[in-house]
């Protein structure tokens, strides 16, 4: 009796450590016949972990996406893979609090493995199979390390009430309309952050609609939007946040395709 009880509490373990690596190998052991889909169902969601649909290599595999009131995220396909229970959703990406945290066992957590989520005003960290591996606590948040910032090489420039881009290191003279990257012509411009600074990201404004232009005045995303936000959506996931009403917001790429 002793040793099946043994047994029971082994293999209970196993199951436990395998959900909770994404990477776990598995290992033959020797179970009941009661026992095997418990095993099948683990290594199922691992391995569809592994192979979750990628369409495009510059999007993320998971995707934030609202439904009724709530975020969860799904994939590149637009099939919910984590489902919405969130009030509070982020891309995978690195927590540098956590990165850097005082429990060295914790800092994994900190990964591009992991994203940040909120439901009833707790904040959690979850894997890509939906697991919540970690509850946010102020004492095992580190100091980030402050990276180098990189400096723009374009800012938005005001004349006569319209807007334009110039190259900060050349510009001199606002007469010779030479100098401007980019004429003023729009009603509003903002260039997002991200890590390409010689081809950045702008949202911009005519007849009151917003659309994302690139720095030659391309139009990347069509002038047909209420708003776009002004977050880190296109750095953390090549993405832009956006709205048709002002209200409802969601994913687009940059192929103007809606997660």
């Amino acid at each position: 009796m002793m040793i099946m009880k043994n047994a029971v509490r082994f293999l209970c373990l196993f199951i436990s450590a395998s959900v909770c690596s994404q990477a776990a190998a598995t290992r033959k052991i020797p179970v009941k016949k009661n026992g095997t889909h418990a095993l099948s169902t683990v290594r199922k969601k691992t391995e569809s972990n592994r192979t979750l649909p990628v369409l495009h290599e510059d999007l993320p595999l998971l995707i934030p996406k609202k439904k009724d009131g709530n975020f969860g995220y799904v994939s590149q396909k637009g099939n919910f893979i984590i489902q919405p229970e969130y009030h509070i959703a982020v891309f995978f990406y690195e927590d540098c609090n956590l990165l850097n945290s005082p429990n060295e066992k914790l800092r994994k957590f900190g990964t591009a493995d992991y994203a940040t989520v909120e439901k009833d005003e707790i904040s959690y960290r979850v894997d890509r199979q939906g697991k919540r591996v970690y509850r946010f606590k102020k004492e095992d948040l580190g100091q980030c390390i402050h990276k180098e910032y990189v400096q723009q090489l374009f800012q938005g420039y005001i004349m006569n009430g319209f807007y334009g881009i110039i190259e900060k290191s050349v510009f001199k003279d606002a007469n010779d309309y030479r100098q401007f990257k980019m004429y003023p012509q729009y009603e509003y411009l903002y260039i997002l952050e991200g890590d390409d600074v010689a081809n950045p990201m702008i949202i911009a404004s005519r007849n009151n609609t917003f659309g994302v232009i690139d720095v030659e005045g391309n139009t990347v995303i069509p002038f047909e939007y209420a708003d776009i936000k002004r977050n880190f959506s296109w750095k953390l996931g090549r993405m832009f946040e956006v709205s048709k009403d002002g209200k409802n917001y969601f994913y687009i790429d940059r192929r103007n395709k809606t997660y």
